[in-house]
């Protein structure tokens, strides 16, 4: 039977299964433990600018929703953070009371001022970033192209800087979390020469980000005995409503149904896995 972590790192187009030895086998169970040690509000960032389109992309913001929903069926408060560009997205698809806060794109110490403030407004039990990009050793935000993203990127870095206890969800090397593996990441030729060195108290890799904010959901449903993942069905109506308002695919740079290159159907295969893996154990919703 294949675990959790084989099926959100199939399809792997990067490389990024390349990093599985250094990380622990059974990754995401015990990321879901850490979650459910800390009771509280969540907080999670996301949001990645593309330059080439100029808007937001499809991986990241559906699977921190599907983190946001799963835990606020466990009575988590959830708090989403991202920065202008994504915001607009994630204000669409969240109920009535959830708060999405708006990080402003500014200077480290304007950055670390407002984060200092927003974490002691909230007094958050645990920040999770998915698909967010991180800081490099130059103090820059770079692609996956190399391509110096910092005008266009908010500084949320200086959240997971200044709280202990977090969680990152990375596919490329270049995203909060992933400083975790700053010294292995280079040596995979097809992932970042320059990566992200934000680390965070517990990573998650997938072939692509959204797989593994799944691929945490299936942990802890397993945990609590109840399927909260989304089904493939609202998954994919999610996917399109979000490219309908402005995101797009990431790889491609273009408005199109697709997640990295991944047709809808592609990106739904490892959703699909997930829920075969749970009511193969008798996990139903």
């Amino acid at each position: 039977m294949q675990s959790i972590e084989d099926i959100i790192l199939g399809n792997d187009q990067r490389g990024v299964a390349a990093l599985r030895p250094y990380l622990p086998t059974d990754y995401c169970e015990r990321t879901a433990q850490y979650v459910l040690s800390n009771p509280g509000t969540t907080l999670i960032a996301t949001g990645f600018y593309i330059s080439r389109a100029r808007a937001p992309e499809t991986d990241g913001p559906p699977g921190a929703l599907a983190i946001g929903r799963a835990l606020e069926s466990l009575g988590r408060r959830v708090v989403y953070v991202s920065d202008l560009y994504t915001v607009p997205i994630l204000r669409a698809f969240v109920k009535s009371g959830t708060e999405v806060i708006d990080f402003p794109i500014a200077d480290d110490d304007a950055s670390s001022q407002f984060a200092s403030e927003l974490l002691s407004r909230l007094d958050p039990s645990l920040l999770i970033s998915i698909e967010r990009c991180g800081l490099t050793k130059n103090g820059t935000y770079l692609n996956m192209r190399g391509v110096d993203i910092s005008p266009q990127t908010a500084r949320l870095d200086h959240l997971f800087l200044q709280h202990p206890r977090t969680i990152g969800i990375g596919d490329g090397g270049n995203e909060i979390g992933m400083g975790n593996l700053a010294r292995n990441i280079p040596q995979v030729a097809t992932l970042p020469s320059n990566p992200a060195i934000t680390g965070a108290t517990h990573l998650i890799i997938s072939s692509t980000s959204n797989w593994g904010g799944y691929g945490l959901v299936a942990a802890l449903s397993r945990l609590v005995g109840r399927n909260l993942l989304p089904s493939l069905e609202e998954e994919a109506e999610l996917i399109g409503r979000m490219v309908d308002l402005g995101a797009v695919d990431g790889v491609v740079g273009a408005s199109q149904y697709s997640v990295d290159s991944m047709s809808l159907e592609e990106h739904g295969q490892a959703l699909s896995r997930l829920h075969d893996l749970l009511a193969q154990e008798g996990i139903s919703a």
